[in-house]
């Protein structure tokens, strides 16, 4: 039943990324569209997310907030989908790896430079932030993607997935350099099927929003 397995989302958030996953996993599931500011800061989603904000994922009585969250649920919940290594197996550590890097140093480096917020050139302001500076981090995941088509094992996984949105999204809207690997590496994920679907559901979602206002 698509009651089991709900997707809260506005078809201009992060919740395009969880999208992308809902299409891969293949498996059946009902969309709850939110408006910013009004649905979806109001009680009734503020008992699903107390933060306000989008994707979050009902499945049966569970809920999972934060993409890298719901992107790990999902690939464990749907194994069938082949969309994580396997437990214990050499690729699982670099699958966590890369996309809790993705959640954290990236998220944080390509906002914080977005907002033009400047870390002080210091050593110890740098470690304070975690992640250094966005150049480090554009070279590790440069070092992560270049000349690989996967980023853990030897096939497509939510690592892959992840990565992908964030350095296609941020190539588009320039908060991401086109660098080379970074193109060569988004390209091949971007025309996989279920991607496709997933963007034209959030495009068709996001122009009938718009005609309707």
């Amino acid at each position: 039943m698509t009651d089991d397995l709900v997707l809260y989302t506005h078809p201009m958030s992060r919740g395009r990324i969880t999208r992308w996953m809902m299409e891969e996993i293949g498996a059946p599931y009902r969309t709850e569209l939110l408006g910013y500011g009004g649905a979806m800061k109001g009680e009734a989603y503020r008992a699903v997310n107390p933060m306000g904000k989008v994707p979050a994922l009902r499945h049966g009585t569970t809920t999972v907030t934060e993409v890298a969250a719901i992107l790990a649920y999902l690939a464990d919940a749907f194994p069938q989908a082949g969309l994580a290594p396997e437990p214990g197996s050499a690729a699982r550590g670099p699958y966590y790896r890369w996309l809790f890097f993705c959640a954290g140093p990236v998220e944080a480096a390509v906002t914080n430079k977005t907002l033009g917020v400047e870390v002080p050139d210091d050593p110890r302001m740098r470690g304070m932030v975690g992640y250094g500076s966005l150049e480090a981090v554009l070279d590790t995941l440069e070092g992560a993607v270049a000349d690989t088509a996967f980023v853990a094992g030897d096939r497509f996984s939510a690592a892959d997935l992840y990565l992908a949105a964030h350095l296609g999204w941020g190539m588009q809207f320039g908060t991401i350099p086109k660098r080379p690997a970074f193109e060569a590496y988004v390209g091949p994920h971007f025309a996989r099927p279920a991607a496709k679907r997933a963007r034209d559901i959030d495009d068709r979602l996001l122009a009938q929003a718009g005609s309707a206002a």
